[in-house]
């Protein structure tokens, strides 16, 4: 892949960090591990962990199957 040609502005690395937040939070909610959530999206524990951590920003697809998992809406996890 194509690295980036110019850095990611600060409030999009702080919408990223949001985001891993609050798929955290939905996740520990739900009772899940990041084992566990990652076998029902189909991705590995590591790429839970990343999104989490906001190092790695979910496919959209990826966004709607963690949404389902975890029983909460898609606009919960992306809002602003």
């Amino acid at each position: 892949m194509p690295l980036r040609r110019t850095p990611l502005p600060e409030w999009a690395i702080a919408r990223r960090r949001t985001l891993g937040q609050r798929l955290a939070t939905a996740r520990r909610n739900a009772g899940l591990s990041q084992e566990q959530l990652g076998d029902l999206v189909g991705v590995e524990r590591r790429t839970i962990q990343r999104y989490e951590g906001g190092s790695r920003d979910p496919r959209f697809t990826d966004l709607l199957l963690i949404a389902d998992a975890l029983g909460v809406d898609l606009a919960y996890l992306v809002r602003a």
